[in-house]
C-alpha cells in the first residue's frame, strides 16, 4: 500500500524581494498625464517597487530564494526551477544555472519553466507532478524575478494596461510528504488567439539585434491592435477566472462553497471587486496588491506573505491562486493552508 503522506506535496516555505525604490501612483500621472486618482481608483495603484537599472532578475531571484529557505541547507535541494521573466540578465541565458551556483545547491538540477504571468500556477502543476513521479525529487525550490517595469513605454498608449508593473522576486520550497500548505489541484486555460497581441517586436529571430535600428520604444513591450485584443479579450477574462477557480477547485473534491481565501493578480479594481462578489468573498478574505503593482508571476506569493502577516489565513483554509498571462493563459491552483497536524 502506498504511503498517503508520500502522495503530498507541501509549499513549506516562501520569501519575496522587493527592491527599494519605490513609485506612487503620482510618479506614474507625471509620466503618462493620466489623472492620479484613475490611476488609484481605476487602476488600483497606490505605489510599486522599481529596480535600479544595476538591479536584474537573478538578484532578485537570489534574493527571494535565500529569504524563502532561510536556515534549510541548499545542499539538500534536487531542483532549483524559474518561472519568471523571459526578461532577465541576458536574452539568452540561464538564469536558473546560476541560480543553482549561487545558492550551494551542489545536488540539485537546474531548469525553468514560462507561462508569463501565469507562471506560478503552472509551474505548481508541473512540479507536483514531476515530484509524485519521481522518487529522487523531494525538495524542490521555485524562484523567479521580473524587471519588466523597465519593458514599458510610459509614451505609449497601447501598453496602458501595463502601467501598473512592479518589479520584485519570489520563491518558494516544495517538499514532498510535507503536511503543510498541502498543493492540491491545478487548473489552465488558454487562448492561444491573444499570442499575436502582446510582445516585444525586437531581439528574436524576426527582427533580429543586428538590424536594429535601437530608436525610441525598440526592444520595448507593446500591443499590436489593441482595439481587436480588447474586443475578444473583454467577453471571456472574468468568465476565464470563475472557470479556472471552479475546475481547480472540483478535482481537489471541493466547490466554490469551501472558498476561503483568494491570493490573485493584480488588475483593475472594478474587475477585483465583481470577483469576490462572484466568489462570494469579503475583502479580508483576499489581498488586493495596490502597494505593489503586478510583479509578473510573483503576485500571488506577495499576496500570500502579506494576508499571512495581517492574519487573513488560518489552518484549514481552502484557498485558490488566480493568475493570467498574456498569450493568454489563465491558472488556478488549490492550497490547503496551514499544518494538517493543527486542524
Amino acid at each position: 500500500m502506498l504511503d498517503s503522506k508520500k502522495q503530498l506535496v507541501g509549499m513549506t516555505r516562501m520569501g519575496t524581494y522587493l527592491p527599494d525604490n519605490i513609485e506612487t501612483s503620482e510618479d506614474v500621472a507625471k509620466k503618462t498625464d493620466i489623472p492620479v486618482e484613475v490611476i488609484r481608483n481605476k487602476m488600483g495603484l497606490r505605489q510599486k517597487h522599481v529596480a535600479s537599472p544595476d538591479e536584474h532578475v537573478s538578484d532578485m531571484a537570489l534574493s527571494a530564494a535565500r529569504s524563502a529557505l532561510g536556515d534549510f541547507d541548499p545542499g539538500k535541494l534536487d531542483a532549483v526551477i524559474f518561472f519568471g521573466s523571459q526578461y532577465k540578465d541576458y536574452s539568452v541565458w540561464s538564469c536558473a544555472c546560476k541560480l543553482q551556483y549561487e545558492l550551494g545547491a551542489d545536488q540539485a538540477f537546474a531548469t525553468e519553466i514560462y507561462s508569463l504571468c501565469a507562471g506560478f500556477t503552472v509551474a505548481l502543476r508541473m512540479v507536483k507532478g514531476m515530484m509524485l513521479s519521481d522518487d529522487s525529487m523531494n525538495n524542490v525550490l521555485l524562484t523567479m524575478g521580473s524587471k519588466e517595469s523597465h519593458l514599458i513605454d510610459y509614451n505609449n498608449p497601447r501598453v496602458r494596461f501595463m502601467y501598473n508593473f512592479g518589479d520584485g522576486g519570489a520563491a518558494v520550497l516544495l517538499q514532498k510528504g510535507a503536511a503543510k500548505n498541502i498543493i492540491l489541484e491545478t487548473h489552465n486555460i488558454t487562448a492561444g488567439f491573444f499570442s499575436k497581441h502582446v510582445k516585444v517586436l525586437d531581439g528574436g529571430s524576426v527582427n533580429p539585434i543586428a538590424t536594429l535600428n535601437c530608436g525610441p520604444g525598440s526592444g520595448m513591450l507593446d500591443v499590436i491592435d489593441p482595439e481587436e485584443m480588447k474586443e475578444h479579450l473583454d467577453p471571456i477574462t472574468f468568465d476565464h477566472f470563475i472557470n479556472v477557480i471552479k475546475i481547480a477547485l472540483e478535482k481537489s473534491g471541493k466547490s466554490l462553497a469551501d472558498l476561503d481565501f483568494l491570493a490573485p493578480i493584480h488588475f483593475k479594481r472594478s474587475l477585483y471587486n465583481d470577483l469576490l462578489n462572484e466568489l462570494g468573498l469579503k475583502e479580508e478574505q483576499s489581498f488586493y496588491l495596490e502597494d505593489y503593482g503586478h510583479v509578473q508571476a510573483a503576485d500571488q506569493i506577495i499576496a500570500l506573505t502579506e494576508a499571512e502577516k495581517l492574519g487573513r489565513l488560518k489552518d484549514g483554509d481552502t484557498v485558490a491562486l488566480m493568475a493570467a498571462g498574456t498569450g493568454y493563459t489563465w491558472g488556478s491552483t488549490v492550497i490547503e493552508w496551514g499544518d494538517r497536524g493543527k486542524f
